[in-house]
């Protein structure tokens, strides 16, 4: 197989990857740039849904606190080891596709931050519920471990349609 077919296999996942990577970053330079003080903060709806400015030195929940310098490299890792599965492995599903897309263009969103910055630009703030803040890197793998989630659903709900009931 050429070059250009064993890019195309997968194509969604490329797709995907790419778009969640381009959208996670502009959203972050603007918050950057509109909001320049770490704990700047914009309400979009007072007490529900704002837009804060916070550096994450760890992962999700701000676990690992101070751990950006091994986090980068598992961001790293993550990353390529998505980037080849895609490259050399089979055809995925258009839900495998989604799914290692999304949690490609979260990984390498953050892993960018890490290196740049040697933290992680979060701003996504529901107050209503005191969440964390998160950033659409956030966001992107967690659909992509939904669409993983819905494919082997799926699989599942095949499989057993496909094989014949048992006899006694």
């Amino acid at each position: 197989m050429d070059l250009r077919q064993d890019l195309l296999k997968n194509r969604w996942f490329w797709l995907v990857a790419f778009l969640g990577l381009v959208l996670d970053q502009l959203t972050k330079t603007i918050v950057l740039q509109t909001l320049p003080e770490v704990g700047d903060t914009f309400a979009l709806w007072p007490n529900v849904f704002h837009f804060t400015y916070v550096q994450n030195t760890g992962a999700a929940f701000s676990i690992f606190t101070d751990g950006v310098h091994w986090l980068r490299w598992l961001s790293l890792g993550v990353s390529v080891g998505l980037m080849a599965l895609a490259w050399f492995g089979d055809r995925q599903t258009l839900w495998e596709q989604g799914g290692y897309g999304f949690i490609l263009a979260g990984a390498m969103g953050n892993g960018v931050d890490r290196f740049l910055f040697g933290y992680v630009v979060d701003f996504l703030d529901f107050r209503l519920i005191n969440f964390p803040v998160f950033n659409i890197a956030d966001v992107c793998i967690n659909i992509g471990i939904a669409c993983l989630l819905l494919n082997l659903w799926f699989s599942y709900r095949l499989a057993q349609t496909e094989s014949p009931p048992n006899s006694k």
